[in-house]
């Protein structure tokens, strides 16, 4: 009896005959003083132990940066003045966050499974905190991806990762020059018909280095210091500028 439960079970179980085998361009993203932004190249392979099936597959490239709660405010105007007048509290929000896909997102991934893997960029955000006195608190949500999509941010690349013969795939990714340090979240997704057959997942390590990453520490540890470096070098600055005027004016 025992046996014959342990062969139902080992059946039900979902067998991955499809599996993705990755490759990043670089896994590693150092911020400078001169960091302006980079470029990751996504790309891999579909491993099968079976012929490929008739449904056409699908791959789709998630990156997520660090998560962290925010406050999104709105401003009316009130006896001519712009103030804060309501505030949603979003529990979690990624900093930065990509998705690729070789179709529209509606096509290659069914709601069900976007609410259970999370791959939208509304999915991402989780903001469930709203207070009962604001009505239209989607509004917020709302507003916190359009800003964010107009500052690069946020990108959805529908049609973005190229799939040939539905075993090689590619795709790139931009990376914003204002990036957060931190593990930078990366999965991919095989689907057939709108349902996730495989998932991998890998990390992105972004951080600070050299020079933006002394000034970040000293910022961070030593906030007092850091203050009289920053005004006694405004200092210079300002009496370097009026030297060299009045240098200029004597010739």
């Amino acid at each position: 009896m025992l046996r014959l439960a342990l062969v139902l079970i080992c059946l039900a179980l979902p067998l991955k005959a499809e599996e993705v085998v990755l490759g990043l361009s670089s896994d590693r993203v150092r911020i400078t003083a001169t960091f302006e932004g980079s470029e990751i190249l996504v790309f891999g392979a579909i491993k099968r132990e079976a012929p490929i099936p008739e449904d056409p597959l699908d791959v789709i490239v998630a990156i997520s940066g660090p998560s962290k709660p925010l406050t999104v405010r709105r401003k009316d105007r009130k006896l001519g003045i712009w103030v804060n007048t309501d505030a949603v509290e979003i529990d979690s929000a990624p900093s930065f966050y990509a998705v690729a896909t070789t179709g529209p997102l509606n096509e290659v991934l069914t709601s069900v499974e976007d609410l259970r893997h999370k791959i939208s960029i509304p999915r991402a955000i989780r903001s469930v905190g709203a207070p009962g006195s604001v009505e239209d608190a989607q509004n917020f949500t709302d507003a916190l991806i359009r800003i964010r999509t107009k500052n690069n941010a946020y990108q959805m690349l529908e049609g973005a990762v190229a799939l040939d013969e539905q075993t090689l795939f590619r795709t790139a990714i931009e990376l914003p020059a204002n990036l957060t340090e931190g593990d930078y979240r990366t999965r991919i997704l095989l689907t057939r018909q709108g349902r996730v057959i495989s998932e991998f997942e890998t990390v992105i390590d972004v951080r600070k280095v050299g020079l933006e990453r002394w000034l970040f520490t000293l910022s961070r540890e030593n906030p007092m210091l850091y203050g009289l470096m920053s005004l006694a070098i405004a200092i210079a600055a300002g009496w370097g500028a009026s030297a060299a005027f009045r240098v200029l004016r004597r010739n």
